[in-house]
């Protein structure tokens, strides 16, 4: 069974959560090997009663090539958990992406470190 579910079940949040960031996990920007979390474009992700989430993310910039898809591809990954009812995804440029919010990770992967 994939993806959204009539049933009114309650995960626990941080469960919840963190099956949220490993769908996330799984999007990369076409021009970057690294996932889209670890470099640092997921501001925010909130759970909501009843597997409601919301996603606050940014893009390496406002002209980024894979604007189109790359967060339509964050909230097809994300409602493919299994019990996730909505997702409200917002993308925001305030405050701008800068490199500082890349993980160590991300970083090395990118030779930075």
């Amino acid at each position: 069974m994939t993806g959204s579910t009539s049933e009114n079940i309650e995960i626990p949040t941080q469960e919840l959560k963190d099956k949220v960031i490993n769908a996330i996990k799984q999007v990369y920007d076409p021009e970057i090997p690294v996932d889209v979390y670890e470099l640092g474009l997921i501001y925010e992700i909130s759970v909501y009663p009843v597997n409601n989430v919301y996603v606050m993310m940014t893009l390496t910039s406002p002209n980024c090539p894979s604007a189109e898809f790359i967060p339509s591809e964050i909230k097809d990954k994300i409602q493919q958990v299994q019990g996730i009812n909505h997702v409200e995804l917002e993308l925001t440029f305030d405050p701008p992406y800068s490199q500082d919010m890349m993980s160590e990770a991300a970083k090395l992967e990118l030779g930075f470190l």
